[in-house]
This record gives structure tokens, C-alpha cells and sequence, in this order.
């Protein structure tokens, strides 16, 4: 089965990431606690007011933060953000819009 996460910050900017079946499988908690512990050590602001933060707010707005260059630049960073983001979302194919504001599976 395809697992891949989708980054795109433009139409020029976008960046496949997608996993091996032999990558081991992150727990839905373990992948939650990452994309916690990576959204408050990147400064991460919650998008809506009440300061609740959904976990595809989380993927989300790390992405827009963290920016194309993290991804780019660091292999293992983008790695571990695409086993946290399916993991954590339970699905198999996610699609990351920055520009636009969007998650879709």
C-alpha cells in the first residue's frame, strides 16, 4: 500500500515524502506526542483563537513554519514528519497545502 505525505507551500515548493513498507509503524500516541514536542520546540502558534489545536492543525501549521527549506534540507526531519503526520492521522495518503491552508486525505 502507497503511505506518502504530500508537502506543498506552491505550486513550485511541493516535496513527496513517502514511506517504506518496512519503516517500522509509529503508535498513534508516540506519533501525537512528536508533532506536540516538534510544535512547541518550532514556536508554533495555534491557529484558531480558542487555542485549541487539532492534530491537522498541528501538521499544519509545523509545516508553515518549519518551511520548505527544513524539508529540503533535512531528510530525517522530513522522515519523521511524514511517519508522525500518517501515524498520527491514521491514514495512508496525506496531502499538506500550506498555501492554501488545507490537510487532505
Amino acid at each position: 500500500m502507497r503511505q506518502e505525505v504530500i508537502v506543498s507551500f506552491n505550486p513550485q515548493q511541493q516535496f513527496t515524502l513517502p514511506l517504506s513498507a518496512a519503516s517500522p509503524a509509529l503508535a498513534a500516541d508516540r506519533a501525537r506526542r512528536w508533532l506536540d514536542d516538534e510544535f512547541v520546540a518550532n514556536d508554533c502558534e495555534p491557529l484558531r483563537a480558542s487555542g485549541k489545536v487539532l492534530i491537522a492543525d498541528k501538521v499544519l501549521v509545523l509545516a508553515g513554519t518549519v518551511g520548505p527549506a527544513r524539508f529540503a534540507d533535512d531528510a530525517a526531519w522530513a522522515a519523521a514528519f511524514a511517519q508522525a503526520t500518517l501515524a498520527a492521522l491514521g491514514r495512508a495518503v496525506v496531502r499538506v497545502d500550506v498555501e492554501a491552508g488545507a490537510v487532505s486525505y
